[in-house]
């Protein structure tokens, strides 16, 4: 259960889930925020796992001000948001977790820092529990490209890999401030133009990751012909401390969404997973991405909420986003973008056009899963921690 309540001036929660998003939006709207009984009855992982905690300490950097409390036991803590500070940051992700669940943070607060956040995060650049960065590097930051009006300074770059569970990768990103986020209204996603994708191997031979890459462009090419997969293979100190390899793809629609889809080699020792081989990889990799093209929208399906908080935190107009099924963790995070900013979003089911009819409009939407359109005003959110120049 995860109900909120209001309770002197904070956000009362109770249970471990969705932990970052009540976090996320405790910071953008400075309401302070409790959560209590935090895996209380667990007997495994008692109250906040090493991930969280660190996630916490992130955040903590990113801001002025903030004060934590957290009660002995670990299944409660009070989060009393500071100002966001941003500026250059170092800081040493968890590896329970991937980079990914920590860029996610950094890409929805950095537009609304005071300084133009520079952070090198090291740990985990792939792994099963959260997006790979490969994954972030095209579909989040094509999300937040649309809502910024310039996007220069926007960078996300992997100056080395490290693999799940030790480790060792480094990854730099770099994103501008803004005062305001543009409103938008994007409901064409148009028809897939071509596919590309990196195939990833750390202290491994690099036949193993041309394997994949042969297993995918088989399945791909059924469908498009422009595919092209690079080979990216890692020696030494670059490429962090387990071997291992994979495959991240993305496919590109003429009107530039990028649908994503991945797949990890399985870590020596993980419990109930076979030994996986290279042509398994590749054609999983493929058979996801036909899947979220199937699932369509405006956007991957890992950042809908992405585009949902940008939405709601725009100017005051009027922004309509399209996308396909909304996942879970959209659905619950709409309801927390309720408590925390009483902004409600109107849901509308698209159907596509039928076959039958004699006449198709040019815009009528593609095949493929029951689309969403999703509308709201913005709230007309400032920085008003950014620097006058």
């Amino acid at each position: 259960m995860s109900t909120k309540i209001v309770e002197n001036n904070f956000l009362k929660y109770c249970g471990s889930n969705f932990l970052k998003q009540r976090l996320l939006l405790s910071v953008l709207s400075a309401k302070p925020v409790k959560i209590v009984d935090i895996r209380s009855k667990s007997d495994e992982a008692f109250g906040l796992r090493e991930y969280e905690i660190n996630l916490i300490r992130l955040l903590d950097k990113l801001t002025n001000g903030t004060k934590i409390e957290i009660n002995p036991a670990g299944t409660a803590i009070m989060f009393m948001p500071g100002l966001l500070h941003g500026g250059q940051i170092d800081h040493e992700c968890c590896v329970q977790r991937g980079i990914g669940y920590y860029l996610d943070v950094l890409i929805a607060l950095g537009p609304f820092c005071k300084f133009p956040l520079n952070v090198k995060l090291s740990g985990v650049t792939e792994s099963s529990d959260s997006p790979s960065v490969d994954h972030i590097k095209v579909g989040a930051l094509t999300v937040l490209k649309r809502f910024l009006t310039v996007d220069e300074g926007l960078e996300l770059k992997i100056i080395k890999r490290g693999l799940s569970p030790l480790g060792g990768g480094i990854v730099v990103f770099k994103c501008p401030i803004r005062k305001t986020l543009r409103s938008i209204q994007f409901t064409q996603q148009g028809m897939v133009k071509r596919i590309r994708g990196t195939a990833y191997v750390c202290k491994v031979s690099p036949s193993l990751g041309n394997r994949a890459i042969e297993t995918a462009k088989g399945v791909m090419l059924k469908f498009l012909p422009d595919v092209y997969i690079y080979a990216d293979a890692s020696h030494g100190k670059m490429s962090g401390n387990v071997p291992g390899y994979g495959i991240c793809l993305h496919a590109e629609t003429t009107e530039g969404v990028c649908f994503m889809a991945q797949a990890n080699s399985h870590i020596k020792g993980e419990v109930g997973k076979e030994p996986s081989t290279p042509e398994d990889i590749g054609e999983k990799a493929a058979m996801r991405l036909l899947d979220e093209i199937y699932r369509g929208g405006c956007c991957d399906s890992t950042y809908q909420w992405l585009a949902a908080l940008f939405m709601s935190l725009g100017q005051k107009h009027v922004s309509k986003f399209m996308t396909g099924p909304l996942s879970s963790y959209t659905v619950h995070f709409l309801r927390h973008l309720r408590d925390f900013f009483s902004i409600t979003f109107k849901l509308e089911n698209l159907e596509p056009e039928d076959e039958d009819e004699d006449e198709v409009e040019d815009d009528s939407l593609p095949p493929g899963a029951q689309k969403v359109l999703l509308t709201c005003v913005g709230i007309g959110y400032c920085n008003i921690s950014r620097r006058v120049i």
